[in-house]
């Protein structure tokens, strides 16, 4: 962890993509529930406006959340950046540690993104929430609402179309037809409904 802080902002985006490489997160399906260490953590954009748009503000966010949760000892098995939100499901969590983290990734992100917007001063994110995980039905049922969120809100036809999503790692290291298993098992159905239900919320919208 200390030699981590030492690195160069270089080093430790390489350290997290050899991570990635090696099978992170876990590789196989996870031990059970234990003391609540395993949260479904959501971050929001202020009003669900659509900051990120772009594919290199969905990976830049993606990265900084890696390595700030990598360097604070906990684990992301699930994640999936969309223009206005994100989603994770994250191991060992430490919930004094959880402000500080999304500090450090939106505080920077938004002062970058006002100034090549033109627009000092604007608020970006609003809050982030928690979700503890009760038992391994809640556990997969949360993983396939993560995966399944850029279909639920119109920015992918397929989870497998969406580029900044964990279906990916998973259907490497698990298979087309364990993805499938795990869907038809634990049903998404009405999981989430009402979650993203903000007055004045701008709706979606594209890059045309």
């Amino acid at each position: 962890m200390y030699e981590y802080r030492c690195l160069t902002p270089e080093q430790r985006a390489e350290l997290v993509q050899e991570r990635l490489a090696r099978g992170y997160p876990p590789h196989s399906p996870p031990h059970p529930v234990k003391d609540q260490t395993l949260y479904l953590l959501t971050g929001t954009c202020y009003e669900h406006v659509c900051h990120m748009l772009s594919a290199d503000r969905r990976q830049q966010v993606l990265d900084a959340l890696f390595e700030h949760f990598l360097m604070a000892g906990m684990e992301l098995h699930a994640w999936s950046v969309l223009p206005n939100h994100y989603h994770l499901l994250v191991d060992s969590v430490n919930m004094n540690a959880l402000g500080g983290i999304f500090q450090a990734v939106h505080g920077p992100t938004a002062r970058q993104w006002n100034l090549e917007d033109g627009r000092t001063g604007r608020k970006v994110w609003f809050r982030y929430s928690d979700r503890a995980i009760r038992s391994e039905r809640h556990y997969y049922t949360t993983l396939n609402y993560i995966h399944f969120n850029p279909v639920k809100h119109g920015w992918a036809a397929s989870p497998y179309d969406w580029k900044e999503s964990s279906v990916h790692w998973y259907l490497e290291h698990f298979g087309r037809e364990w993805l499938r298993d795990v869907w038809v098992k634990y049903p998404v159905l009405d999981y989430g409904s009402g979650w993203d239900d903000v007055p004045g919320a701008e709706a979606p919208t594209t890059n045309s």
